[in-house]
């Protein structure tokens, strides 16, 4: 066919001169491999992605009493703890974490913070200055070994350090118990944070959210020794898995959930409640309500002076913890998760009814079979949701939010967000509770494999559902931000400006794009749950999760992980010049056709044509004597040796070459600008004449010889009217309007309005329910 394809190739060799002249600078950066930026595999941890054959990890188990002051919003503890080594490596001391000092009035937390004085100011605003004076944070009370002996301890803010009598040798265990106190801390308050106490000033009651109360071991690992980075508030927790006893003593009318299962019903429990709750376990279709609301309102109108202790006992979980408040509203039903029963439950006071009563156990129970069929079966026998105005995770219970107004409607921003902030905290049962990653370091191994899960979950729940994270245009925003407000998604969690975008929205939107455009759904299903299966209550790292993918599933992923991940370029590909070719038919009436047609608009010009009306006769018009030959000549007819000539040039093709000579193909050379330094696929729709569409794709790969510009030329049956480039936006592109070919003119529109400002402190949020007068 070299006679056919020499017509086709002047513009392709022209680009291929080109392509020789590109600046070394302009390829190659974008596609190398990660190798250098990843640690180098070794016995712990394979370079497939997968724990080596050597892989440890320690484990500390609990066995712990506290009580709850009521009275003073304080608790007293003491617990037991055993330390197992499991690392090849002698320890000469062990790490504990005390959060609770992130509170304390010497914390470094409000140091480090930034602060102005603006010409308004409310009274938060100026505590945040001021911080407080407040007796909180952690006081330890003895630190004494398994025989009774004081333990030499060094507190560094948030973190304390026992120094061990002699090594603690691999294969050993260490037992050594601690007792503690604090005060608990009013989260609605301007301190804020995860745990703590609401309170409720109309029936003078509290709800205690317990959470980072007990001295907790910091993590001992392979790739970074001990995690002992500070808190400050924002980077959260490397734990370590075992096993839990505990006893919480509480005031009598006090309903109590926590991590674990409850092991001591019938001393806890009204006979009533004690038999609501065992046909709760064998119940699917809808919660079974344990203790009503009427009932709840009762116990919050008096106070009980004597005291019961709930027992909880909790297998293989990083943490541990626990809710308690006579308020407490609490429902559950029984999950079909694998070959077993689960438990999902909720807590919620009045306060929160009645969409908390509707929704809350069923999105339980949703999430838990969402995040299994993609992962593992859920492992654990309770799932516990409690409505506390807030959004925080820990094993087998989470603290939500998503209170309707006191009339008891709600609007739909309040129902949708109370169902997601339910479905992402049950999640992080599975990243990081069991999937165990170091928040500390790396926020995005939790929150977002989390937030990408978390919309999965949404789709799932109802159609349509409008999920702030995942659909890939929802990032562009944030990623249209100037330069020095971006970081790497491989940011320490405590050096991040827009943290949401940042921690949660990229990774989430950056895995939807790779399950649906890059790698595809079923290739990408299988290296994702691989990777949580591999990891199953193990400590991974990035380095884990990056080769896994690549090794589940074949597909070279290294210049996705360094844009998306290690850069903070944006996506912003955009049409450039577009061609348009027909092959050359050689028939002689068509090429003097051609002729003919190019010989006219070149010599058409403006004095010819208005000349047809302003000259009215020419010299050889009047004149019969002045024409000769020339003026009679045809000059673009087709003569015999035209026509032999594509005779003979028709025999000298194959029958292949004839085919293609005569298909009538449309060809379109089209140039592609990667504007914003992000590498991505190329999606490109062209629409027909006739009202067609189709679609082709590009890898991203296309961009690897030149991370800038490329051409590429498609073949068409049919004449192209206009072409789009990512028509379904699954790219994330920061600017569609350079998407498009011929350039589409898209108006932004204004508004003309009236100066109507709400009042100070009032919502303009709609609430339709309330309108209607409808619940």
């Amino acid at each position: 066919m070299k006679k056919l394809f020499a017509l086709l190739t002047l513009g392709l060799f022209q680009y291929g001169i080109a392509l020789a002249q590109i600046d070394q600078q302009r390829h190659g950066e974008r596609f190398e491999q990660l190798g250098p930026l990843l640690r180098s595999p070794n016995v712990y941890r394979t370079a497939s992605g997968a724990p080596g054959h050597m892989y440890w990890q320690q484990q500390a188990d609990y066995q712990i009493e506290v009580e709850l002051d009521d009275e003073n919003q304080s608790i007293k503890g003491s617990e037991k703890v055993t330390y197992f080594n499991n690392s090849p490596d002698p320890l000469d001391y062990l790490w504990i974490q005390l959060d609770q000092n992130e509170r304390d009035k010497d914390s470094e937390t409000p140091k480090m913070a930034t602060n102005t004085i603006d010409p308004k100011m409310n009274l938060r605003q100026l505590q945040d200055i001021l911080w407080h004076d407040l007796d909180l944070g952690v006081k330890i009370l003895s630190v004494k070994d398994a025989t009774g002996n004081d333990i030499p301890v060094t507190v560094n803010l948030t973190m304390m350090r026992l120094d061990l009598p002699e090594a603690l040798a691999p294969g050993e265990k260490y037992e050594f118990s601690v007792e503690w106190t604090y005060n608990i801390h009013d989260r609605m308050s301007f301190i804020g944070g995860r745990p703590g106490y609401e309170y409720f000033e109309k029936d003078g009651n509290y709800l205690y959210t317990m959470a980072e109360w007990f001295p907790r071991m910091a993590v001992y690992s392979d790739f970074e020794g001990w995690q002992n980075k500070q808190f400050v508030g924002r980077g959260e927790f490397a734990l370590v898995f075992g096993d839990y006893e505990v006893k919480i003593t509480v005031p009598a009318d006090h309903m109590v959930g926590a991590t674990g299962v409850l092991q001591n019903p019938g001393e806890v429990l009204s006979s009533t409640e004690l038999d609501r709750w065992n046909r709760a376990k064998s119940t699917y279709d809808q919660p079974v309500v344990i203790r009503t609301q009427s009932e709840a309102e009762k116990l919050e109108k008096g106070k009980a002076t004597d005291k019961k202790t709930w027992v909880f006992h909790a297998e293989n979980v990083r943490d541990f913890a626990w809710t308690s408040s006579r308020k407490f509203i609490w429902d559950a039903m029984a999950v079909k998760v694998g070959d077993k029963d689960v438990m999902a439950m909720s807590y919620y006071a009045k306060e929160a009814n009645p969409l908390w009563g509707q929704y809350s156990t069923r999105v339980v129970a949703h999430t838990l079979k969402s995040y299994s069929a993609r992962t593992f079966d859920y492992p654990y026998p309770v799932a516990i949701s409690v409505e506390a105005t807030n959004g925080m995770e820990y094993p087998m219970i989470c603290f939500n939010y998503g209170r309707p107004d006191t009339d008891g409607t709600y609007s739909d921003a309040i129902k949708y967000g109370m169902i997601s902030v339910i479905i992402h905290e049950v999640g992080h049962n599975f990243f990081p509770m069991i999937v165990n990653s170091d928040e500390r370091q790396w926020t995005w191994m939790d929150e977002g494999l989390n937030t990408f899960l978390q919309f999965l979950a949404e789709q799932e729940w109802e159609r349509d559902y409008p999920s702030r994270r995942g659909p890939p245009h929802k990032i562009a925003p944030y990623m249209r931000s100037e330069k020095h407000l971006l970081e790497p998604i491989m940011t320490n969690s405590e050096n991040i400006i827009q943290f949401g975008p940042n921690a949660y929205a990229k990774p989430a939107t950056a895995l939807n794009i790779l399950r649906e455009t890059v790698m595809g759904r079923e290739l990408f299903d299988y290296a994702f749950k691989k990777y949580a299966q591999r990891w199953k209550f193990k400590h991974p790292t990035p380095d884990d999760f990056f080769r896994t993918m690549e090794d589940a599933s074949a597909v070279d992923l290294d210049w996705f992980w360094r844009g998306w991940f290690y850069g903070t370029d944006p996506v912003d590909m955009a049409i450039g010049q577009v061609n348009w070719f027909k092959i050359d038919s050689r028939k002689p009436e068509d090429v003097k056709a051609d002729e003919k047609a190019e010989f006219e608009r070149e010599e058409e010009y403006l004095t010819k044509s208005r000349n047809r009306n302003d000259v009215t006769e020419t010299v050889v018009e009047r004149d019969p004597s002045a024409r000769d030959f020339y003026n009679s000549y045809e000059r673009f007819r087709v003569t015999p040796e035209d026509e032999k000539a594509y005779r003979d040039f028709i025999n000298s093709l194959g029958a292949e070459e004839k085919r293609l000579l005569g298909s009538g193909l449309n060809f379109y050379e089209i140039t592609f600008h990667n504007l914003g330094g992000l590498v991505m696929p190329l999606i490109i729709e062209f629409h027909y004449k006739d009202g067609t569409s189709d679609v082709e794709k590009l890898p991203a790969q296309i961009w690897r010889l030149d991370e800038y510009e490329v051409t590429k030329v498609f073949a068409k049956e049919k004449e192209v009217e206009r072409i789009t480039l990512d028509p379904y936006r699954e790219t994330a592109d920061i600017d569609e309007t350079n998407n498009h070919w011929p350039r589409q003119l898209m108006p932004s529109k204004f508004e003309m309005f009236k100066q109507n400002m709400a009042p100070r402190g009032t919502s303009t949020g709609p609430n339709p329910m309330k309108k209607s007068g409808r619940k």
